[in-house]
Formats: structure tokens, sequence, C-alpha cells
């Protein structure tokens, strides 16, 4: 969670595995839009020597979708490379980082980035240095600074940046896969407890990050910025994926497994969840193949979702309003698959059409927020998801309330949700670094020398 094991055969290949995807209005500058695909969840800040690091192998690519298809339109390309500068030695480094071009890292890696529109492609940059991983503090004594020199500009108003950051993502995991305890209510679960604390089981993990800042006139139909909120022309659908050459086959004379054949997507995430709760594990290593444009197939698991039948039964007698509603869930099919048509929220839509896609929209026109809130728009700050994502957003505050029946009135009003779904939370919040006010907005990654491995209670 949001997608770190979603899967199970994914969860056998982290270094494709997507895990967050955001996109946002950028606060510090508005005429652009920041995207953001994580990769290579759970990582230990100490798993050295060989630290973690994109895939060589690897097919990274974030897609908008702007044309109503579900379709991708657009698609940012990146592609790795990793050298080994001193054959001689087991290590990482041989002394202190103190620029990304510094000797005495043993194991830099490049990066190419290719746009992609409508088939044809256009390679933007080669050869950009990601930074090392957050070593420790002799190793990569003054990492902010390092990481620093990882932002690249292409041409005069786009940046990049592919590196370790913290893990933004937080959520209980240890109760919430416990039989769908909530730490908070657990006093009212079937098998109750006291009321605790959430603990977030993201605590201390580093991700890898591909984040891209762009014009906003570089992703709409008509490579315009759109100026009211209303027109259709606005909203753009955005998702990441990860492929894999279609065979591997084990190289003798350099004893590793090579690549070769065509490309075949093995990961793909747009909304937060939607594989890891909504999907059935039996289908969720086919939907992980599948480009969103079929997710009509899938679209029964959103209107009839699993954990709304569980949550009145782990939780007797506090969701009978929810136990009781029989219809199909056009709130969730609104939100997750389609986009909010306008009329259903005041002055806001981030329609994509009839065609069911899973893909995080975002309307453009929306400014970012003066007061934001984590939220998002259930809470009147438009600006949040699930009208893109922002880092900050609470996502498993949002879907846990909106599948406990809290959205259903914008569809149905004559439905009254339960009290507890206006209140229902894991009781988690960011515990790794504070974001940062600008780009790449993820925080600084945990270091290796500084972190702790814990002890998990008995």
């Amino acid at each position: 969670m949001s997608s770190h094991r979603e899967a199970p055969e994914i969860s056998k290949d982290p270094v494709a595995d997507n895990t967050d995807v955001y996109a946002f209005v950028s606060p510090d500058k508005p005429d652009t839009v920041t995207l953001i695909a994580n990769f290579i969840p759970f990582q230990n800040p100490f798993g050295g020597p060989n630290f973690y690091e994109f895939g060589d192998d690897v097919l990274y690519e974030i897609h908008i979708s702007n044309s109503g298809t579900g379709r991708s339109d657009i698609s940012y390309q990146f592609r790795f490379h990793a050298e080994i500068r001193n054959k001689k030695t087991f290590l990482y480094n041989t002394g202190p980082i103190s620029s990304i071009s510094d000797p005495s890292w043993n194991r830099p890696q490049y990066y190419s980035v290719t746009r992609v529109e409508h088939g044809r492609s256009r390679i933007l940059a080669r050869n950009l240095a990601a930074p090392p991983v957050n070593v420790g503090i002799r190793s990569t004594p003054n990492y902010a600074k390092l990481a620093g020199q990882a932002i690249h500009t292409i041409g005069t108003n786009r940046k990049v940046f592919a590196g370790q950051r913290a893990d933004g993502f937080f959520a209980d995991l240890g109760s919430i896969f416990d039989l769908g305890t909530l730490r908070p209510f657990q006093m009212a679960h079937l098998i109750p407890s006291a009321a605790a604390m959430g603990v977030n089981g993201l605590q201390g993990s580093n991700v890898h990050t591909i984040a891209l800042q762009v014009p906003i006139t570089d992703l709409t139909r008509d490579g315009r910025k759109p100026t009211g909120v209303l027109d259709p022309k606005a909203v753009i659908g955005v998702y990441a994926s990860a492929s894999r050459q279609a065979s591997k086959i084990l190289d003798d004379v350099l004893g590793i497994p090579t690549w070769h054949g065509p490309y075949k997507q093995v990961s793909r995430l747009g909304n937060p969840l939607f594989n890891e709760v909504i999907v059935p594990m039996a289908e969720k290593d086919k939907w992980n193949s599948q480009p969103p444009y079929g997710d009509k197939r899938f679209a029964g698991y959103v209107t009839k979702p699993e954990l709304a039948g569980l949550l009145p039964v782990l939780y007797p007698g506090v969701f009978p309003n929810l136990a009781a509603y029989k219809k199909s869930r056009a709130d969730l099919a609104a939100i997750l698959l389609t986009g909010i048509p306008k009329g259903v929220v005041p002055g806001f839509q981030n329609y994509t059409g009839p065609v069911q896609a899973d893909l995080l929209r975002l309307n453009v026109a929306v400014p970012p927020s003066k007061s934001p809130n984590p939220l998002g728009l259930v809470a009147g700050d438009a600006a949040g998801f699930p009208n893109g994502r922002r880092v900050f957003d609470d996502v498993v505050t949002v879907e846990l309330r909106a599948i406990a029946g809290l959205t259903i009135p914008l569809v149905d009003p004559s439905f009254k949700p339960d009290a507890a779904a206006a209140a229902i939370k894991d009781g988690t919040s960011n515990t790794n670094a504070d974001y940062l006010t600008w780009f790449p907005y993820l925080g600084v990654p945990a270091g290796g020398y500084q972190s702790k491995p814990g002890t998990p209670a008995a």
C-alpha cells in the first residue's frame, strides 16, 4: 500500500514495482504540473553494499491520457544504465561522495528521457546523472545538496529528477492487514482490543522516485492552458507503468540473466490502492499487464467493492446503513473510473468521458490551494485527491471514508451515511522526512548509518 506489494508476481520483482503516483499543479510554479512515479518499495536504508537502484532492464513510463479514450496519448519514458568505475572493489563508494560526479562513487547510474506522443518519439535528454543513495554521514555527508545536483533542467522550463527519496506514503499496514483492523476503532472490531494510535508501516522506508515537472501546455489536448474548471480539455488522466522484455535468458558468459524481445507491461498504477484493495488476488497480475482503457472488465469490483461488504461484518453495528445499501456504487465508479462529471460537486469536474479506466485524473485549471487540506476534495480542497494527488494527501483516510459510504450522497441523495463514515481512519501521518515545498517535493531519504532497525513486537 499504496501499491507496494499489490500483486503476487510483481511482489517478486520490486525493481519494476510501482508504489505511488502523484500528479498536481505545482504550488510554487502554477503554470506547470508535477508528475511523480515511485518504484522499489520497502527499501531498508542500510541495504548495502549493493544498494537500491533503478533497473537497467526496466522501461519506466509516465503516461498522459487527454483524449477521453483511456489510452496513453503522451508518454515519458525513462531508461537507465549503471556503470562500475573500479572493478577491483566490492565497495559502493571508496570515500566520501561530495558530488554526483565524484570518482569515489563506484556505481553511478545515468538515464535518458524520451517523450512519445501519438507514436512519435523524441529524446529530450541523455546521460542524466541520478544521485547515489543516502549511505550515511561519512559516505554522503551532505545528502540534500548531493540530491539537489541531480535535479536537471530540460530546455528552459522543464525539470526532472530520478533517485532515492523518503517514502511519502503513510498507512498502518500491520493493522489493516490483520483482518481489517483500524487501531483508533479496534474496540469496535469483531475481535476487539483497546483503541490505540496508528503505526506508520512505511516509517524508515525509502523509495526510488522519477519526478518530472513540465508546463501545463505540454499535457493538454490542444496544447493550451485552460482557464475554466468546467472546460473538458482541462482534465488529464495519469498513470505510470514498468515494462520488461518478453524473454529472460541466462547469459553463461556474463553470469547474469539478459532480456530479449518486445517490452511487456508488468506493473501499472493510477489511483492509489486500486489493485491493492479492489481487484481480487486471482486477477491482480492480469490487471498489472493490461492498459487502463480495458478496465471495464474490472468495473464490477469497483461498484460492488469487497471491503464495503466487510466493514459491517468486521465492525458489528457500526455501519448499518452501509450494510443495507444494495445499489451499485456509482460514486466509486465516478471517482475511480470516469472522473467526477460536472454538476456533482458545485464548480468542479474531472471527468474524462464514459470510458472506464483507472487513471489519476487532474483538472489542471484548478489552482493550488492557499490552505491545503490533506483530505482533499471531500474536505472542500479541490486541488487535492481525487483531483490528482499531492504528496501529502491522506489517501487512505479519503478512500476508507468513500468506501464506507461518505460519498454515496453525491450520486444518491436518499442515502444517509453512517456516523462512523465521516470519522473512519487508520490514525497515521507521515513519520519520514518532511515533504519539501519545492521540486521534487518528497523528503530526503533516510540514511543507512542514521537508521536503526526496528524490533517487531511479539
